[in-house]
């Protein structure tokens, strides 16, 4: 059974590394200093999140706190599923 990880992680290297498996992303590294993502890349997150996971990404959620890295997007959608219960 895929994790929230699995499902990030696979969405974040299909979607912004073109399936390059040998490139190292740490949990932790920022996705938009690394150059992966933009604004672009931000809307195709949101998109992401809110089909996947069947969660609603405020605006005010939009933050580099929220969508940053794998670990706080993974942090981000927990906490949302968790405040749909």
């Amino acid at each position: 059974m895929p994790t929230i990880e699995t499902d990030v992680r696979g969405f974040v290297t299909d979607n912004f590394l073109f399936g390059r498996k040998n490139v190292s992303l740490d949990g932790d590294d920022s996705l938009l200093e690394q150059g992966l993502i933009d604004s672009t890349g931000v809307l195709e997150l949101v998109s992401f999140i809110e089909n996947k996971f069947e969660i609603k990404v405020e605006d005010d959620d939009l933050v580099p706190d929220n969508l940053d890295s794998i670990n706080r997007l993974i942090a981000f959608i927990e906490t949302k599923l968790e405040e749909a219960k």
